[in-house]
């Protein structure tokens, strides 16, 4: 008898720890009493600074266009080209010296420069080489495409590149096709990019103090991961139905089992 109260106990224990708790799926949870429900400060990204390997979009604009028509991309004449690889082919690759080349003028070193400090760095030597004040210049340096990966427990792990100046972490996910109830909400890792090498940064996706983080806006080359629950490994179901589908078979097997060791 006391075999089969083991028995039994071990195979609730199996059902009751394949569940999720609902606590663990629902996103921007109030998990601080103190905090003002109504309102929160969002954490403003800080400026970004150019690292290897990043493209980067130049336009240079003057009063006489036809004189600058060197420095401007000519791939967009190619209407079968995507913008990615419009993007690859006229954009200005940072090289592993954080230097681009600017027909005419040569090398500039951009490495960790941000856009507005290229832009007017820019500027300064086409003054110089180049043109007059007169020619009232306007330089626009851009990203071309903020690229980043998810990876790990989410719908269509890959990598994306999205045409924005700023992507908070719940759309970085959104356009992967989000977190299945099997992937781990409180431990999203951010793997991000610094001089010195990468650095694992954790957020709590459930807890709504999340959008006060450094860390809630992405960062071009940025890699997501999300962890599988434990859950998954024991078999959980990703509807109600087939959760009640897995409580009622291994229902079916106490049953099974107590008959088994009834007649032993």
């Amino acid at each position: 008898m006391n075999r089969q109260f083991l028995l039994i106990g071990v195979l609730l224990c199996a059902v009751f720890t394949s569940c999720i708790p609902q606590k663990d799926i629902v996103y921007l949870q109030n998990k601080n009493e103190a905090l003002d429900s109504t309102q929160i400060m969002v954490e403003q990204p800080k400026l970004y600074r150019v690292q290897i390997n990043d493209i980067l979009n130049i336009r240079i604009k003057v009063l006489d266009q036809e004189n600058v028509t060197i420095f401007n991309p000519v791939g967009e004449g190619n209407l079968n080209a995507t913008s990615q690889e419009r993007a690859y082919f006229d954009g200005f690759t940072v090289d592993i010296h954080g230097n681009i080349r600017v027909p005419t003028l040569g090398k500039f070193n951009v490495l960790g420069f941000t856009m507005e400090e290229i832009e007017d760095n820019i500027k300064e030597r086409l003054l110089e080489d180049q043109f007059k004040e007169t020619a009232n210049i306007f330089v626009t340096v851009k990203l071309a495409g903020l690229r980043y990966t998810a990876t790990g427990e989410v719908a269509s792990p890959q990598t994306v590149t999205l045409f924005q100046e700023r992507v908070n972490i719940f759309e970085a996910l959104a356009n992967v096709g989000d977190i299945p109830v099997t992937g781990n909400r409180k431990e999203v890792q951010i793997i991000r990019q610094y001089p010195d090498g990468q650095k694992i940064h954790t957020l709590d996706l459930t807890d709504r103090a999340v959008m006060k983080s450094p860390y809630y806006f992405i960062q071009p080359n940025d890699m997501i991961y999300v962890k599988p629950l434990k859950q998954k490994s024991l078999g959980t179901g990703t509807t109600a139905v087939q959760t009640l589908g897995t409580v009622a078979t291994v229902l079916s097997l106490i049953t099974t089992s107590v008959l088994i060791f009834t007649r032993l």
